[in-house]
């Protein structure tokens, strides 16, 4: 199996981890959260891709279960009542909705556009991405978005919390990593993790380093400065998890 150090797509989660996280303001993650929806429906959809290649797989028929129509994001005020079941990206969409009136009109459009991108890519290829998604390639990118200092309002606090959520579920034993490895993620899901990563830089230009953005044509309403950025070490997962048993207790 090729190892994640060795691939392309690799390159590409280090450009994302690697970004002026610990700078972002408030403004900036909102704006970030709005993106990481379209990632999150393109996720589901994927996985129930690779649910339908593969029906008999009792490790994805779980994975599908913690990610979708699943009560483990409830309850969290103002979006999910004790016990409600519903898909993750469901969860970004209701929490974007504490505070519409902070949504950007071009984000949706540059989400649209995304969508489109990602639903070009063969089945299979959808279907291994899963593993580039699970088997730590998120995990790193939400330790490192994490770092990031202001999470104003109750829509960045719900992100956040879905953030610390998802590192406890890909950190702990037997975790969705273990779930999913075994479809064997390989360069070909490299334009996804490329797109994802233009996603996120036409929603906040300013976080992601100069090296990382891409062509501005590759997605509508890519503009904006953006600062270059020393990469700062992510901060530990057993901390991250220390906090979410700390918080959940209050």
């Amino acid at each position: 199996m090729t190892s994640e150090k060795d691939t392309s797509f690799g390159r590409i989660i280090n450009d994302i981890c690697s970004a002026q996280w610990r700078n972002a303001t408030s403004s900036q993650m909102f704006n970030i959260s709005h993106a990481y929806y379209f990632f999150s429906i393109q996720f589901r959809e994927n996985l129930e891709i690779a649910c339908d290649l593969y029906p008999d797989d009792a490790k994805l028929s779980r994975l599908y279960e913690e990610e979708c129509d699943t009560d483990n994001l409830s309850p969290w005020p103002g979006i999910t009542r004790t016990a409600e079941k519903v898909d993750h990206d469901e969860f970004i969409r209701r929490a974007l909705l504490l505070e519409s009136w902070r949504k950007i009109t071009n984000i949706d459009e540059i989400g649209t556009s995304y969508l489109v991108k990602i639903r070009r890519h063969t089945p299979l290829t959808r279907a291994k991405s899963i593993a580039s998604y699970e088997d730590d390639g998120l995990r790193r990118v939400f330790l490192s978005m994490l770092q990031a200092p202001r999470w104003d309002g109750p829509a960045l606090g719900a992100f956040r919390f879905f953030l610390l959520k998802h590192v406890e579920f890909d950190s702990r034993e037997g975790g969705h990593g273990s779930l999913s490895k075994h479809l064997a993620a390989d360069d070909s899901v490299t334009s996804l993790w490329h797109a994802f990563k233009v996603l996120l830089a036409a929603a906040a230009p300013e976080v992601l380093r100069p090296d990382t953005l891409p062509k501005a044509d590759d997605f509508i309403g890519l503009a904006g400065s953006v600062h270059g950025a020393s990469p700062h070490p992510q901060p530990d997962a057993d901390t991250v998890l220390h906090e979410l048993r700390m918080s959940s207790s209050a």
